[in-house]
C-alpha cells in the first residue's frame, strides 16, 4: 500500500507518536527505506521509496531532487510489538546495520529470528528517534 493508504486505513496512525529506527536503510534494488514504530497500534513498518536522482536545472549549482508522488512511497507492516522497548531489543545494533548495502534484509532476518539479537538489548546509541505526533511525509 502507499503511504496515504497506510494512514487512511487506521486514523490512530495519523495521530500517534512514532519512533524512528533510521532513515538510511536500503533494499536489494537500491531503494531508500525508513523504519518506524507506531505507538498507538504497535506496528513496526518499513517505508520504501525509489531512489530519486538529483536533477540539474540548467543554472550552475541549481540542483534539486524531484518531488516524489505519495503513491510511489510504499509501506509494509513488518509486525506488531507491544512496546518500543520490545522493538529496541529486536533491532539491537540497528544503527551499525543500517548503513550497509541492502540493509533491509538484516531487519527481516531479525524479525524472522527474534533471538538473533542475543537478548543483549539496544547498545548505546541504538535508541530510536521519537517523532511526537508524526505525520506522513507529503
Amino acid at each position: 500500500m502507499d503511504i496515504e493508504e497506510f494512514y487512511d486505513q487506521n486514523p490512530a496512525r495519523r495521530t500517534s507518536e512514532e519512533f524512528e529506527f533510521g532513515r538510511d536503510w536500503s533494499d536489494a534494488d537500491g531503494n531508500h527505506a525508513e523504519i518506524s514504530w507506531v505507538h498507538d497500534t504497535g506496528e513496526l513498518y518499513l517505508m520504501t521509496a525509489p531512489f530519486e536522482p538529483i536533477v540539474a536545472s540548467g543554472l550552475p549549482g541549481d540542483e534539486h531532487v524531484p518531488r516524489l508522488p505519495t503513491n510511489k512511497v510504499v509501506v509494509e507492516v513488518l509486525g506488531v510489538y507491544p512496546s518500543v522497548e520490545a522493538v529496541e531489543e529486536l533491532l539491537a545494533g540497528w544503527r551499525d546495520a543500517m548503513g550497509g548495502q541492502a540493509s533491509v534484509p538484516w531487519v527481516r532476518d531479525r524479525i524472522a529470528h527474534p533471538g538473533a539479537a542475543g537478548g543483549a538489548g539496544a547498545s548505546s546509541g541504538d535508541e530510536p528517534t521519537e517523532l511526537p505526533g508524526a505525520h506522513p511525509t507529503r
